[in-house]
């Protein structure tokens, strides 16, 4: 086929991909949403998940966002009492809001004793005006205990008004609309807005923006790195149009098929441009040594060597980066599963262009000037044959140094831990840490978590022995420093026997009367809401709903708090009674779970995957085994310094070890498959070495560097996190990088594996 054919064909292929893109670009405008809701990353026919959310059903447990109203002169006066009332109203009037899921001082019920025997009134309905009513609002404040320091701060300068809402409730403009109320009823109070759906949707708005910032400016990275590597306009834009295109594809095709973008996809982009441009420079590589030893070759006859010698170690590579990827599909967690699906297809999307745009791309630009590849030989030569010469000398200290590597890494292992927290997500200088610290200061918590107590036959929660028992747990939670405060019907039942004995503290207990018991839940039920109950007990009294209001949504607070209640376990069994939990905070830690059982299946199932897929390459089950020893090592690296700079394993960084192996064998890849090239070539196992090292040590590094730089992009996110993978992304990188020309190198030197008869007099 003439060039002229091949020109045409090259035009028609540029014409097909720009199509396929424009379809991708056009789904993605209209069906690309942002998806932050913590249930919807989790698998919902988990037992675990089945059972909260049946548990959630049936006593109408919700996430609720709280609004505080803080007047640092105090809220018994009669503007902020007024601002308390009109804000409920106006949070009770939104759509999807029911009118009773709204809870502040003035809709709170106050249980008192009269000469009628038990009354369930309001707080206030009328904003009190006189300072006699006001004085009186307080003291009926104080003496509540369930009301004084959960919805009015001990110091009475803070009070909270709780909504809790339905997971289809929380929109984009849901989310604005109580932002705004927050913000109009500034001044002199200052309000705060929080609770698990304000994190998520602050969230959902930051997320779209940080990637927003995070791709031009890698690309811009990109670019520069490149410009200095290629020294070639043409391969540069080659290389950044293959990246691009693989991203665009990426995200049309999760449009396509109606997958949301989740927090951690967000950083799909950056991944792709720092992984992708590793195929051209592979290219370019090869075809600039041509280049230099056939100054005068033909734009064709280059181009079919460059593919000729260069399609398979690309193709190895990017099959195993993608398979890399593709064993998150292990994770039971929604976001981690897609990012690695839609990686591995983006990957494999770079390696489509890399091998169809790039050679028709140079085919209608022709081929960069000879003069721009032109490197001396001799310092790059003598560089790299010195450092494979030091490094096949000194094997001991080579081995000797990977050994001290291994065993700090093992230490900083061992000093791993977990976290689900969304609020871990934000500065801690930020507005939404700061109102969540400010709220949990001043009350029990803006997190959850819920015990549920099951017992076998119906009433048993009417026995005093049991409320007891409940009555001790929460006293023990209520002991540990992150548990703010717990609820439950023994708090009901307490409160209703201190009233019914002229409020004396010493009736502030569980009667031990079961009849009593029944008799004070009979009058509630006269005198009160008795749907207030179906919070804290079902109909039958068989089942019981305790929660526990956490200053924390980390794993480790809601592990504390269950190691509390575990050890109840075999009182609550004399009784008949289960443990079972539910709420965010327990799915929250149920989530964490699965992030290490995802992170251990999918990095094991991607080494193996791995080792047999380049043995099979190879041909050798010995190379597929060395192969492996670079990306083993750097993983170790990963998780060891993971636990030496206490950075926890959650969504994010529990992509790092599966993109490690991804990413870090194609340097093994290409070095083996160069080092078994010039072995036939040389037939002497010096010069294999040095070779290998000069040409694909060259490239290897370029490539490290490229990914380097791209990944430390992400230093400039917004998200802690975020930072965190890149940081350590890119110490995976160089981790590799130098394993391969080192470690790796040397186990294919000493084992003589391409020359299983050694030269005379060899050393």
């Amino acid at each position: 086929m003439n060039n002229k054919k091949l020109q045409g064909l090259s035009w028609l292929i540029i014409l097909l991909i720009v199509v396929i893109t424009g379809v991708f670009v056009t789904a993605m405008k209209s069906n690309t949403r942002m998806e932050t809701d913590l249930d919807e990353y989790m698998p919902q026919k988990h037992p675990a998940f089945v059972y909260s959310n049946e548990a959630e059903d049936l006593f109408g447990i919700k996430d609720g966002i709280i609004v505080a109203i803080e007047n640092k002169d105090g809220i018994y006066n009669e503007g902020t009492l007024q601002k308390i009332k009109d804000i409920t109203k106006k949070i009770q009037a939104m759509d999807g809001i029911e009118k009773s899921d709204v809870t502040s001082l003035y809709t709170a019920d106050n249980i008192i004793g009269s000469e009628y025997g038990m009354e369930v009134n309001a707080f206030y309905k009328r904003v009190p005006s006189t300072d006699t009513k006001l004085q009186q609002l307080r003291d009926d404040v104080r003496a509540n205990d369930m009301i004084y320091g959960r919805l009015v701060s001990l110091n009475e300068n803070v009070t909270i008004i709780i909504a809790e809402i339905n997971d289809d409730t929380f929109t984009d403009e849901f989310y604005s609309q109580i932002l705004t109320i927050g913000e109009s009823y500034e001044g002199p109070e200052t309000l705060y807005v929080a609770g698990v759906p304000i994190v998520e949707g602050t969230l959902g708005k930051l997320a779209p923006a940080d990637m927003k910032r995070m791709a031009p400016l890698v690309v811009a990275i990109i670019i520069f790195v490149l410009l200095i590597i290629l020294r070639s306009f043409k391969g540069t834009i080659l290389n950044l149009l293959v990246v691009l295109l693989s991203t665009v594809w990426t995200f049309g095709l999760m449009a396509v098929l109606n997958i949301p973008i989740y927090s951690v996809s967000t950083m799909i982009p950056v991944m792709l441009i720092a992984i992708g441009v590793a195929y051209g420079i592979h290219l370019f590589s090869h075809l600039e040594l041509y280049i230099q030893k056939n100054p005068n070759s033909k734009k064709i006859d280059a181009l079919k060597n460059m593919m000729k010698h260069m399609w398979k170690p690309v193709v190895m590579t990017a099959i195993t980066t993608a398979v890399g990827f593709t064993s998150l599909i292990t994770s039971e967690i929604y976001p981690v599963k897609y990012f690695g699906l839609f990686t591995a297809f983006g990957v494999m999307s770079a390696l489509f262009f890399a091998l169809i745009l790039i050679p028709a791309g140079l085919m209608i630009v022709g081929l960069p000037k000879p003069k721009q590849f032109k490197i001396k030989k001799s310092s790059g030569g003598n560089f790299a044959f010195k450092f494979a010469d030091k490094i096949a000398a000194r094997k001991g200290l080579t081995i000797l140094i990977a050994a001290f590597v291994i065993a700090i890494s093992l230490f900083g292992i061992s000093r791993v831990w977990i976290n689900s927290s969304f609020l871990a997500n934000f500065e801690n200088d930020s507005a939404i840490v700061k109102t969540d610290r400010f709220i949990n200061e001043n009350f029990a918590g803006t997190s959850s978590f819920n015990v549920v107590l099951e017992a076998d036959k119906n009433d048993v929660f009417k026995n005093p022995d049991a409320l007891k028992l409940v009555d001790n747990l929460q006293n023990d939670l209520e002991t540990l420093e992150m548990v703010g405060d717990t609820f439950s019907l023994a708090d009901f039942i307490k409160r209703m026997n201190k009233v019914m004995n002229e409020d004396r503290e010493e009736y502030n207990t569980i009667p031990d009367s079961t009849e009593m018991i029944a008799q004070y839940l009979l009058l509630y039920e006269m005198s009160g809401d008795p749907e207030n109950l179906t919070a804290v007990i079902d109909y039958d009294y068989k089942t019981l709903n305790l929660t526990a209001q956490m200053k924390s949504d980390d794993s480790k607070t809601i592990k504390s708090a269950i190691s509390v209640i575990e050890s109840y376990r075999s009182d609550f069994k004399d009784f008949g009674i289960d443990i079972n939990f539910a709420g965010s905070g327990y799915k929250g830690l149920v989530f964490t779970d699965l992030i290490l059982k995802g992170q251990i299946s999918s990095l094991v199932l991607s080494i193996l995957i791995v080792i047999i897929l380049v043995s099979f390459m190879f041909k050798n089950f010995y190379i597929g085994l060395i192969a492996s020893v670079p990306i083993l090592i750097t993983t170790l690296v990963n998780f060891g310094a993971m636990g030496l700079l206490n950075v926890a394993l959650g969504p994010t960084t529990a992509l790092i070890s599966s993109i490690a192996v991804g990413i870090g064998i194609d340097y093994a890849i290409h070095f083996i498959d160069r080092y078994k090239e010039y072995s036939k070539e040389t037939g002497d196992k010096t010069e294999t070495a040095r070779l290998t090292m000069y040409n694909t040590g060259r490239a290897i590094l370029f490539n490290a560097v490229v990914v380097i730089a791209g990944f430390l992009v992400l230093l400039f996110s917004m998200f802690p996190p975020n930072r965190q993978l890149g940081a350590l992304v890119s110490l995976n990188m160089f981790s590799s990088f130098v394993g391969t020309l080192t470690i790796m190198f040397l186990l294919i030197y000493i084992s003589k594996i391409y020359y299983k008869i050694e030269k005379k007099g060899e050393k």
